[in-house]
């Protein structure tokens, strides 16, 4: 693996001193936590000080700070030259810094250190990874049929409810049939014959926010009650006796129902115990999490967008699929639009906006315009949605441009940063990528396709959801026209 950061740039860039500030110990690092919070917002926060600094990279304060976090400094990157470092396994480690400057307790993991938290170079993390990679690839003949059957029952509830209330939330619903397919595709039962019932995405969206909570804010608050938002959120973690008894719950269905899984582990060298529950995190923090905000922030682009984009995905999608007789893996690739639209929504809005590592080595690291040395330990923060709206790589970085990737836009993939790597390469043992990244692809095409071979057109409200994504209200849905 090689950073572009280091390679395709040329190496007479001027060497500058990193610039930016962590102000005075404690104090800089609570105000800067409440301009990333309350008084400018995250966008603005990054795009005040890289004007200020007149610099892409510069040193700041990362939240949550005092006291969820013993050190909240970080080298900030904001631009697609220098982002690539925090995937040179050759010169950053991940040991521990899922989350960056904080992480939860291991009592959210049943006391293990999740393959997300480890480092490629611990032996466990190869052996862990595999096995995620091993028992995704022998559930591929599942994917498509499983998940129309998901959204087929998805669909007519969402087409029912806003026949009845005008409008329907679309979260609380794809929420449902996320975890409803991650369940039958891992465990091969339906979750409503577990002891869990209908309650599992709820009990996932618990456990998931005690652990995010320091990283957003309620959003519920009038300004001058910032204060209680903040104490309750970013002050001290949550305890893990909020969630004990619904994590049990979720473990023991897992334990008793992914039995075929769990029986794999052990030729990896894996205990049965400490597969279930990295299971459990591989299932409910690294998929059911990053589809609960994908899908969302997929629709309200691709609404927003109107109804022109509508008719092209219509035309492109049910030529294609009458075509081939169906919805195939095959089909899928001879839709450069559909696959377009869901690189776009990724590049725009990606699921996980931050990435970190930790500089193994004393380094140079190259934006467009300078080297900057960083030093080893430094922890290195990448802010993602700028990255991948960097102007000096995309036309128009703000604006939603559907068929961005078709043609000769394909050569910009390699910017699209996702996944935790390039979208250009793949997840294997020894890296940090997503080993679900060809799985969530597909399914974003399969939800676009299966969306526009049932209905014409749609319309939209969305804002920012409290932690991350896009809380998204359908206002209309056009049943496909049918003919006589």
């Amino acid at each position: 693996m090689h950073s572009e950061s280091s390679s395709s740039e040329p190496s007479n860039l001027p060497l500058k001193q990193i610039p930016g500030s962590y102000g005075l110990p404690f104090f800089g690092a609570i105000r800067d936590r409440w301009d990333f919070f309350y008084n400018e917002g995250k966008d603005k926060f990054f795009d005040d000080r890289s004007r200020k600094y007149q610099s892409t990279v510069f040193r700041t304060n990362m939240a949550p700070g005092p006291f969820i976090a013993s050190d909240p400094r970080v080298v900030c990157l904001l631009d697609a030259v220098s982002f690539p470092i925090l995937f040179d396994l050759s010169k950053v480690k991940k040991h521990n810094v899922l989350l960056g400057t904080f992480r939860p307790s291991w009592s959210f993991t049943g006391g293990y250190r999740i393959c997300s938290y480890l480092d490629p170079s611990e032996p466990k993390h190869t052996s862990l990874k595999s096995f995620f990679l091993s028992i995704i690839a022998t559930r591929h003949n599942k994917f498509i049929p499983l998940f129309q059957d998901c959204l087929d029952e998805f669909f007519s509830k969402l087409q029912a409810q806003i026949q009845i209330q005008k409008q329907v939330d679309f979260n609380s619903l794809n929420d449902k049939m996320v975890y409803n397919f991650i369940f039958r595709l891992f465990c091969d039962k339906d979750p409503r014959e577990t002891n869990l019932g209908s309650d599992g995405a709820k009990l996932f969206d618990k456990w998931l926010f005690l652990q995010l909570a320091p990283l957003g804010t309620l959003g519920i608050l009038p300004k001058f009650l910032n204060f209680l938002d903040d104490l309750l959120l970013h002050v001290f973690p949550f305890p893990f006796l909020l969630v004990k008894s619904d994590y049990n719950k979720l473990y023991d269905s897992f334990y008793n129902s992914a039995v075929s899984i769990l029986d794999e582990a052990a030729s990896f060298g894996i205990k049965r115990d400490e597969a279930c529950h990295n299971l459990l995190f591989l299932v409910g923090f690294n998929t059911y999490a990053g589809l609960k905000v994908l899908f969302p922030s997929l629709i309200k682009w691709v609404g927003l967008a109107g109804e022109k984009l509508h008719q092209q995905l219509v035309d492109e999608i049910r030529t294609v699929v009458n075509a081939e007789g169906g919805v195939t893996f095959s089909s899928l690739e001879k839709m450069p639009l559909t696959k377009s639209v869901v690189y776009e929504t990724l590049r725009i809005e990606p699921s996980v906006p931050y990435q970190y590592a930790r500089a193994k080595e004393d380094m140079v690291i190259r934006s467009h315009d300078a080297a900057f040395e960083i030093k080893k330990g430094e922890l290195i923060f990448g802010y993602q949605p700028f990255a991948t709206k960097d102007p000096r790589v995309f036309e128009n970085p703000e604006e939603f441009v559907p068929n961005r990737f078709v043609g000769e836009g394909k050569k910009l993939l390699k910017y699209v940063y996702w996944s935790n790597g390039r979208e250009t390469e793949n997840p294997t043992p020894v890296n940090k990528q997503c080993p679900a990244k060809d799985l969530v692809l597909l399914l974003s095409r399969v939800l676009l396709v299966e969306f526009f071979l049932r209905f014409d057109t749609f319309r939209v409200e969305a804002k920012p959801a409290a932690i991350l994504g896009s809380s998204v209200t359908l206002k209309s849905l056009t049943p496909k026209a049918t003919t006589t």
